[in-house]
C-alpha cells in the first residue's frame, strides 16, 4: 500500500490469529489521561520481550495471569487481597487497562502489572516458561453461534500455550455463565495430558473465595443464570 503523503510503500502487515475481537476500542479523553498518566507504573510493553518476574515485582512470589480482565475491577481486587502474590493482567480493550490501572492507583495495589496487547503474542514472546502459578480465564466471548465455535479462545492449542507458561502443579481456572461453553470448556481440557481436573474427572469447580463476584455475574444469580467454574492443575509427564 502506498502512503499518498510520502510516495513510500507502507509495509503489508502479516494476519496473525488473535484471542480477541475489539469491540470500541477507542477511549474518552479522561479514561486517556488516567492511561498515560499510569502507564510508566503499571505498563508491560510486548516490544521488550520476556521478561522476569522477580525483576519486574522486586521479589520472587506466587505469580498469577489472568487474560480479559474487562473493565478490571474482579482483577484488582484480587490483586488486593493478596498482598503475597504478584498478578499480571493482559487485556487488548484500552479503556479497561485504563480503568485497571486507575483502581490499581486509588487502591495503591503494588502487586499488579499489565499488558494491553494480544494475550497469544504476549504469552509467546513475553511470559517465562514453566514459572506462573496460576491463570485465569473469566467470562471469555462464548461465541454462541456453532459456526462461530472454533473462535472460542479455550481450544487444545491454547491449553498447551498456557502450560507452557504454568509451573508443575500451577492452576488454570475458567469460569463462564455460558453452560454449552463450560461443556466445550470440559471437553477440551478433559484431554489434556498435561493437566488434571481439581474437582474430579468430568466435574465444575465450585467458585473458590478468591473469584470476586462480578456485578454481572450477581445480576446472573439474581436471575437464576448459573456460572461454572473449571480448574485444571498442570501435572509433570
Amino acid at each position: 500500500m502506498q502512503d499518498n503523503n510520502t510516495g513510500l510503500q507502507e509495509p503489508v502487515k502479516k494476519r496473525t490469529i488473535r484471542s480477541f475481537v475489539v469491540r470500541g476500542g477507542r477511549m474518552t479523553e479522561g479514561q486517556q489521561k488516567n492511561y498515560d498518566a499510569n502507564w510508566e507504573v503499571y505498563g508491560l510493553e510486548l516490544a521488550d520481550g520476556r521478561i522476569d518476574y522477580q525483576n519486574v515485582f522486586g521479589r520472587k512470589s506466587d505469580v498469577v495471569i489472568e487474560v480479559g480482565f474487562g473493565m478490571g475491577a474482579s482483577l484488582a481486587e484480587m490483586a488486593k487481597n493478596a498482598p503475597d502474590k504478584d498478578f499480571i493482567g493482559i487485556e487488548v480493550h484500552p479503556p479497561g487497562v485504563a480503568k485497571l490501572m486507575m483502581l490499581a492507583k486509588e487502591e495503591d495495589i503494588t502487586n499488579l502489572r499489565v499488558y494491553c496487547d494480544d494475550a497469544i503474542e504476549v504469552m509467546a514472546n513475553c511470559l517465562p516458561q514453566k514459572q506462573a502459578s496460576a491463570f485465569q480465564l473469566f467470562f471469555p466471548d462464548p461465541w454462541h453461534k456453532k459456526k462461530h465455535n472454533k473462535r472460542r479462545i479455550v481450544q487444545p492449542l491454547f491449553a498447551q500455550q498456557v502450560a507452557n507458561v504454568l509451573k508443575e502443579g500451577g492452576y488454570f481456572h475458567m469460569a463462564t455463565d455460558w453452560q454449552p461453553y463450560a461443556e466445550h470448556m470440559m471437553e477440551v481440557m478433559e484431554a489434556q495430558e498435561q493437566y488434571e481436573n481439581a474437582a474430579g474427572k468430568g466435574l465444575y469447580h465450585p467458585r473458590p473465595e478468591w473469584r470476586p463476584l462480578t456485578k454481572f455475574e450477581q445480576r446472573g444469580e439474581r436471575l437464576g443464570h448459573g456460572v461454572w467454574d473449571l480448574i485444571y492443575k498442570t501435572i509433570g509427564l
